[in-house]
């Protein structure tokens, strides 16, 4: 453990990120599943599910969990599928 105030404190901070992040990428991970198990079954609610996937997308991008073309990637890719499926 650190022993000035300050690197207390970044280690706490940096605590709160990580467990924050994990969350968000969680989420995104889930979502992102959900569309790629639709797609290969081709089953009705796949653009729902894409629609619902790109949005957690944006939100990591918009708090800084993934990279605004990391985003950009993931998304391109899942759209590609779901059209290849439909």
């Amino acid at each position: 453990m650190a022993n000035i105030k300050s690197a207390q404190k970044r280690v706490r901070v940096a605590a709160k990120r990580h467990a924050r992040n994990k969350h968000v990428k969680s989420l995104t991970k889930t979502a992102v599943k959900k569309v790629v198990i639709a797609a290969n079954a081709k089953e009705a609610d796949t653009k729902a599910l894409l629609l619902q996937a790109i949005a957690a997308i944006d939100k990591a991008a918009s708090k800084g969990v993934y990279h605004k073309n990391t985003a950009s990637r993931k998304k391109s890719r899942l759209m590609k599928m779901v059209n290849k499926a439909i």
